[in-house]
């Protein structure tokens, strides 16, 4: 069994910053990809950034050069430092886990890659 549980979500202003956990629990974080979505109201889920074991990153167009995704394994944690916040980055954040099985940088932008999924955390920016 594998669990997953974000926190550090809340209400910050517009320019802000905020930083985000995900704490895995079952199992250890060294041998999966992790990932962060989000979901705004009455929008799709969609891919913010991921980071494979190795630390190799890939992040969406949208939060380049504002969101950096990172690990401790150490402390099965994965997290997402954002900063520059805009109303627009309003909504629920995921993050996910894949099984552990190789998926090519195309694909982790991709939901169906990720195996394991937290309940998710709201983020609020305020004008």
């Amino acid at each position: 069994q594998v669990q997953l549980v974000e926190s550090g979500g809340g209400l910050v202003q517009a320019g802000g910053s905020l930083r985000l956990s995900c704490t895995v629990s079952g199992r250890a974080w060294d041998v999966y990809t992790g990932g962060w979505f989000r979901q705004a109201p009455g929008k799709e889920r969609d891919f913010i950034a991921f980071i494979r074991r190795s630390g190799y990153t890939g992040y969406a167009d949208s939060v380049k050069g504002r969101f950096t995704i990172s690990r401790d394994n150490g402390k099965n944690t994965m997290y997402l430092q954002m900063n520059s916040l805009e109303p627009e980055d309003t909504a629920v954040y995921f993050c996910a886990s894949t099984n552990g099985a190789y998926y090519s940088s195309d694909s982790l932008e991709m939901e169906e890659s990720y195996n394991y999924w937290g309940q998710g955390t709201q983020v609020t920016v305020s004008s």
